[in-house]
């Protein structure tokens, strides 16, 4: 059962209207996840502005799926792997194999492997992480623009992994994928 109320975007007045419009606008519509997060429009808001300008990053979306989908598995936060699998099929356009290697942080591509290799060490190693790990991301040619952006997006994922945990939000998505 949710923690939070929900609230719901027909009731919703205000500020919590005027974002509702810009995630419909921006995503279609209102995820359950963003009808609990709006209980403070400031986290709201912060949600957006974080996963919009991520989106403006030299991460192309699907490996910001294959990111998330590493996350969530990580985190065990089964609303965030419904929706990034649901994602991740349907707008990443990724095929059933590599999105079960991402929830395992693996890419049959070298770059894109090195890139959740690196992200699945920082969020073992809370931020701590071995030079070796540095070095086989390098070698593989990851940039410092992509660890940046690969610590910012676990940062995202948290916060979203946390939340939806913390508030057990129900989910929309038709992609019911259990963590291993």
């Amino acid at each position: 059962m949710a923690e939070l109320a929900r609230i719901e975007p027909d009731s919703a007045t205000g500020e919590v209207a005027e974002l509702y419009a810009q995630m419909k606008k921006t995503f279609g519509g209102v995820p359950n996840m963003a009808q609990y997060l709006a209980n403070s429009p400031v986290v709201a808001k912060a949600w957006m502005n974080m996963a919009g300008v991520l989106g403006q990053g030299v991460l192309p979306p699907a490996v910001r799926e294959r990111l998330a989908l590493s996350s969530a598995e990580y985190n065990r936060c089964t609303y965030c792997l419904s929706a990034h699998t649901f994602l991740a099929k349907n707008v990443a356009k990724l095929d059933h194999a590599e999105i079960e290697h991402a929830r395992d942080a693996a890419s049959d591509d070298p770059h894109t492997d090195a890139l959740l290799k690196l992200s699945d060490a920082i969020s073992r190693g809370r931020g701590s992480v071995a030079d070796e790990d540095i070095a086989d991301a390098r070698r593989a040619g990851v940039t410092d623009a992509e660890i940046a952006e690969v610590v910012a997006n676990i940062a995202l994922n948290v916060l979203t992994n946390y939340f939806n945990r913390f508030n057990d939000t129900p989910s929309e998505y038709p992609e019911k994928v259990l963590p291993r």
